[in-house]
């Protein structure tokens, strides 16, 4: 057969592979357990006043491995599998890590500068490959949950500044982002107003917009402010609501 006849066309009617993150408590893992019959691997402890099955607490990489493995082997009926954290799964990652070189922290691994860095890397890429083999063989939807932290970006054509990015080491957020289809930032709706506090000096005050404390949405499209993305034409921002993304991504893959 010639390699011309392999040519494809038209859309791929896969689900989409997602992450979401932001401040502790703002929502991400009710995001997620609105998705279709979902099943949480869980690598921290906070899952429980969320009506959703979930597997034990994973306490090693290991069992992470095992329980992603025996979702791909095993006949079951979930169609998403959340990863709920990606930060606390990467703490394993690092604690697996350690052990094997008898180290007590990442970046005493033998080896040149950033060594032990690329490990965790490369043991992320495992966890994809298993993620993507879910998604490809049994059409599961794979959504990583994440807290977010505070990074100052570098720009080479202006000044740097600081932004929201999912709270995992650079490389491995870096490939994470890019094998994601959708990469969502969670937060509330602020005002922020200036007070002088003397001496010729200012303070911001925040104050919510909307009930409880803020409306909360989610950031579909990256830019100063923090890390974000979409494959699906999704408007930049969108209710913190597994609904109202869920609307938004059927209009944008039916156009």
């Amino acid at each position: 057969m010639s390699i011309l006849e392999t040519i494809q066309s038209g859309k791929e009617s896969k689900p989409p592979r997602l992450m979401i993150y932001g401040q502790e408590g703002i929502g991400k893992s009710t995001f997620a357990a609105a998705a279709p019959n979902p099943i949480f691997i869980q690598t921290e402890d906070g899952l429980g006043e969320i009506n959703c099955k979930k597997f034990p607490l994973a306490k090693t990489y290991d069992e992470v491995m095992a329980e992603l493995t025996a979702l791909r082997d095993e006949p079951h009926d979930f169609q998403t599998v959340v990863i709920d954290s990606a930060d606390w799964l990467e703490k394993l990652i690092c604690e697996d890590i350690c052990r094997e070189y008898c180290v007590k922290t990442i970046d005493r691994v033998p080896g040149k500068f950033g060594t032990g860095n690329t490990y965790v890397t490369a043991r992320w890429g495992e966890v994809l490959d298993l993620l993507q083999e879910l998604r490809d063989t049994r059409g599961i939807m794979p959504i990583l949950v994440a807290h977010a932290k505070v990074e100052t970006f570098r720009d080479p054509e202006n000044t740097s500044y600081d932004r929201y990015t999912p709270r995992l080491l650079a490389n491995a957020a870096a490939l994470i982002v890019e094998w994601c289809d959708g990469v969502f930032f969670a937060s509330k709706k602020l005002r922020v107003t200036k007070e002088s506090s003397g001496f010729n000096t200012e303070r911001g005050i925040a104050s919510a917009i909307g009930a409880e404390g803020g409306e909360r949405y989610i950031k579909t499209i990256g830019g100063p402010a923090c890390t974000a993305k979409n494959r699906f034409g999704l408007p930049g921002e969108l209710p913190l609501s597994w609904q109202a993304f869920l609307d938004a991504y059927r209009n944008g893959v039916q156009e």
